[in-house]
């Protein structure tokens, strides 16, 4: 959870503090558009990672920039800590809120702003669907390329907090490739802009800065992205590999060969199983592991590409290779990625879905070490990766209704981490770290790399009231996590941990 306060002492707080924060949001928002009886601000209390529930002192939500302004400017004033909330699909607990703080809801700021065909750009509020810049750009034979699997619902904000991907973020980039400039207001209700509608902007690269900052740092309230061509043609190879590490050194072998595919994802045995049994994409159900692979550009390119991928896949091993004859078997190969997260929720009544980088050299060794993990933890996993740049999406399956088990599936997870940072990768790839990887942030940086992290957040919210007890550990959260590990002999990497 984000803070330590004792649930009565919390109640009794809220019971003071709540007539306080309310008669000051009155005089700026509608009474609609203030939430603050438990069976409306419950909808609230978590995101994509339900494991953690906390119900908000009030929910806000404002239609106007002015609305948000005036919100901020009065919980700074009464020191009331405000936790920014777009669609609630993040998987890493970013949105939880806080138990004495108001949920600034940016719902209502969904308005497709201007699509110039011309700059290719497109300015939308940050309560815009992902999938809506493209299905609004598409008339112009143009889309937003970071395509994260809950595009369907997840919202521009929400992508910018996170630095999101998506499947085809190999070749076309994270958020941050994709994005020109940011619109929102500090901490005080104060306008502020990051990056511009040029290319580059004099100073220091603040664009950089706001996008994967979870919230920390400003609140986004408009954003412009880049748009790029639809291509002519796309087509997706399904291959088939009987042990996983073939497969892991597949992908290595494809991009080694100078090949940059617009989307290289990976499935295990399991996670193939569930998916095909939801949607019946015509996935190979024998195969340990499966590859898929797009080609997309000119019909001559994909032609060319597609040829080279399937001869690298071939030498690496691959005991079938399918590849798509129209663009309704090619959306069929990719649906049963895009619905790997609810095919899980088919097959287990929780699950926690882990988001770390590694080598794409490494990815046979992390998916060996992860099976290793399920009897240590007696827990089932599916697998599945943006496999092009190393990011692993682990669905550690679990019920948490049984304490027990969302405690190893908490040690499971951090396992996850800790080995990946062994390996030579990262704690987090697009997911970002919220409450989830806080102590994990502990085995990945040292005191004085989290202290800097801190310098920085202090700069834009010296009084730490935007999304508090998130991303950055305190020093002493880190020195009781190391304690705790030590104490329970379960430092596997004991080079890793800087407390």
């Amino acid at each position: 959870m984000n803070t330590t306060i004792a649930p009565s002492a919390h109640l009794l707080q809220k019971q003071e503090l709540l007539p306080h924060v309310l008669r000051a949001l009155q005089s700026h928002l509608p009474s609609h558009a203030l939430l603050y009886q438990t069976e409306d601000t419950t909808p609230y209390e978590c995101d994509g990672l339900t494991a953690y529930r906390q119900r908000p002192l009030l929910v806000a939500l404002p239609e106007t920039e002015a609305q948000v302004a005036a919100v901020l400017r009065a919980c700074h004033a009464l020191n009331v800590p405000v936790v920014a909330r777009g669609a609630g699909t993040g998987l890493s607990g970013g949105a939880m809120p806080h138990a004495l703080g108001v949920t600034l809801s940016l719902a209502k700021f969904n308005k497709i702003i201007k699509i110039d065909k011309r700059s290719r750009t497109a300015v939308v509020q940050c309560g815009v669907r992902n999938l809506a810049i493209s299905e609004a750009a598409a008339p112009y034979g143009l889309y937003y390329a970071p395509d994260p699997s809950s595009q369907i619902a997840c919202t521009i904000g929400g992508n910018v907090a996170e630095n999101s991907g998506g499947v085809h973020c190999l070749k076309y980039g994270l958020t941050l490739h994709n994005v020109l400039k940011v619109r929102g207001f500090t901490v005080e209700g104060e306008p502020i802009e990051f990056g511009s509608d040029a290319l580059d902007t004099p100073g220091y690269d603040l664009l950089s800065v706001v996008i994967g900052s979870e919230g920390m740092l400003a609140v986004t309230t408009e954003v412009t992205v880049k748009l790029i061509p639809k291509p002519l043609l796309a087509r997706c190879i399904m291959a088939s590999f009987d042990d996983v590490r073939k497969a892991g050194d597949a992908v290595a072998e494809v991009i080694a060969a100078g090949i940059i595919p617009a989307g290289l994802e990976m499935m295990d045995k399991p996670m193939t199983a569930a998916v095909e049994d939801f949607v019946h994409a015509g996935y190979d159900l024998d195969a340990e592991a499966i590859l898929l692979c797009e080609s997309d550009g000119t019909p001559e390119e994909v032609e060319e590409e597609i040829g080279r991928m399937t001869d690298v896949l071939q030498r690496c091993g691959a005991t079938a290779i399918a590849v798509s004859k129209d663009e309704a078997e090619r959306l069929r190969f990719w649906s049963g990625r895009k619905n790997a997260f609810p095919a899980s929720g088919r097959i287990s009544p929780d699950y926690m879905c882990m988001d770390s980088t590694i080598p794409r050299k490494r990815l046979a060794d992390i998916l060996l070490a992860i099976a290793e993990m399920e009897k240590k933890y007696q827990l089932r996993c599916a697998n599945v990766f943006h496999a092009g740049d190393g990011n692993l999406h682990p669905l550690i399956l679990f019920d948490a209704n049984d304490p027990d088990q969302l405690r190893r599936c908490e040690l499971f997870g951090a396992d996850i981490l800790e080995t990946s940072v062994a390996m030579g990768g990262t704690v987090t790839g697009e997911h970002g770290v919220g409450i989830e990887k806080l102590n994990s942030m502990c085995v990945q940086f040292s005191a004085q790399e989290n202290a800097q992290m801190f310098a920085l957040k202090e700069a834009f919210d010296p009084l730490g009231l935007l999304n508090p007890g998130k991303v950055i550990p305190t020093l002493q959260r880190c020195a009781e996590y190391g304690k705790e590990l030590v104490r329970g002999g379960k430092l596997k990497h004991p080079d890793l941990p800087r407390f």
